[in-house]
C-alpha cells in the first residue's frame, strides 16, 4: 500500500512525495555495510602501522618504551648517522652514481710541473663501446692524459681522466686558454654521452620506455657528488 506525505512550500502549495515500503531499511542496510568496511579498513591501517613500529623498534635498541613521535625521531637520526658514515667510508673511493653527470674543472698545478691540467669525471650506464668513443674523443684534443681511472657498480660506471696542456698541439695562455680547453674537454664528453643515449632510444623505439634518464652538466663553478673522490 502506498503513502503519502505532504510539504508545505511558500506559497502553501502541497506537494505529495512518494515513499516506497522498505526504502528506509535498505538505506540503513547500505549505511551499516558502509560503516563496517570503514571501521575494517581502519582496523587493517592501525595494524600495519604497528607493525612497522614494532620492527623499528627491534632495528634501534632502546626504544621500547618511546612514543611514536620520539622513535620516530631516533630513527632519522640513526639514518643520518649511517649517511655520514658511510660517506666518510666512501671518501676518495670511486662509487658510480644514478645520475648520469659530466664534471670537467681545471685543477691546480700538478707536483711533476705541469702548468695545467683539467680534472673530468664521467658517470653513466656501463657500455664496452663507450670506453673507446671516449677514448677517441679525448685523444683528439691538444691534450695528454695524465691519469684515468674507471669504476663500475653494477650496472653504472664512473670515469676519472686527469688531463694535461702540456703538449705540442696545445698553446694555454692565461685564465681564458685554460676555460677553453675546459670547455673542449666537456664539449667532447657530452657529444659521446648523448651519441650513446640517441643509439639506446634508437634500438628501444618500439619497445617499453626504460628508466628515466637525468643529465646534469657543471663547470668548474659549480661543484659535483664526483668532485672530491680522489
Amino acid at each position: 500500500m502506498k503513502q503519502f506525505t505532504s510539504l508545505p512550500r511558500e506559497r502553501g502549495e502541497l506537494v505529495r512525495a512518494l515513499v516506497k515500503p522498505g526504502q528506509k531499511v535498505a538505506n540503513a542496510e547500505k549505511a551499516l555495510i558502509a560503516l563496517r568496511n570503514h571501521s575494517e579498513a581502519e582496523r587493517r591501517r592501525r595494524e600495519r602501522i604497528n607493525g612497522h613500529l614494532a620492527t623499528l623498534r627491534n632495528l634501534i635498541p632502546g626504544t621500547n618504551k618511546m612514543d611514536k613521535a620520539a622513535l620516530l625521531a631516533e630513527v632519522i637520526n640513526q639514518v643520518k648517522e649511517l649517511r655520514r658514515s658511510v660517506a666518510e667510508a666512501t671518501d676518495g673511493t670511486l662509487v658510480p652514481t644514478d645520475i648520469d653527470e659530466v664534471t670537467v674543472e681545471q685543477q691546480e698545478d700538478l707536483n711533476d710541473g705541469t702548468a695545467f691540467s683539467i680534472r673530468a669525471s664521467l658517470c653513466c650506464d656501463f657500455k664496452h663501446e663507450l670506453l673507446s668513443e671516449l677514448r677517441e674523443a679525448l685523444e683528439a684534443l691538444p691534450l695528454k692524459m695524465v691519469r684515468a681511472e674507471i669504476a663500475t657498480l653494477g650496472s653504472r660506471m664512473v670515469n676519472v681522466f686527469v688531463i694535461s696542456g702540456r703538449d705540442e698541439g696545445s698553446n694555454v695562455e692565461g685564465q681564458e686558454g685554460g676555460q677553453l680547453l675546459v670547455d673542449s674537454v666537456r664539449q667532447a664528453l657530452r657529444s659521446v654521452l648523448d651519441k650513446f643515449y640517441a643509439s639506446e632510444e634508437f634500438s628501444s623505439r618500439n619497445s617499453l620506455p626504460g628508466k628515466r634518464r637525468r643529465v646534469s652538466f657543471f663547470t668548474s663553478s659549480n661543484s659535483s657528488s664526483l668532485g672530491d673522490v680522489w
